[in-house]
């Protein structure tokens, strides 16, 4: 499960935010996440099919910021992801394409 929003674009489309929680058990922060799509179930299904298996948006409690969102039409995956902004750093990270999080594909 994961806390997130999202938000409809004039379009019809919609770009959900996932706020993901760190595998490693010490790590202080998460990531977030982005993803374009055509609806909610849609954007979820492409998270899923990446092999995130446990992911569900629970209301709209943290909607993607309208920076997060014209970062995530500018890609031409529609699908991105940074660390989760920690408040007291003075950098901020830029968002990378999701093949960046999952690393190269495994082959049998």
């Amino acid at each position: 499960m994961a806390a997130g929003g999202f938000c409809k674009l004039p379009n019809g489309t919609v770009v959900v935010a996932l706020n993901l929680p760190s595998p490693a058990a010490d790590a202080p922060a998460g990531v977030r996440v982005l993803v374009h799509a055509q609806n909610r179930a849609r954007a979820l299904t492409r998270l899923r099919n990446l092999g995130l298996r446990a992911i569900y948006l629970r209301g709209n409690a943290a909607p993607p910021t309208p920076d997060e969102v014209t970062a995530v039409l500018h890609h031409p995956d529609g699908l991105i992801w940074r660390t989760n902004p920690d408040t007291t750093a003075l950098t901020v990270e830029l968002w990378r394409p999701i093949r960046a999080l999952l690393g190269p594909p495994t082959r049998a």
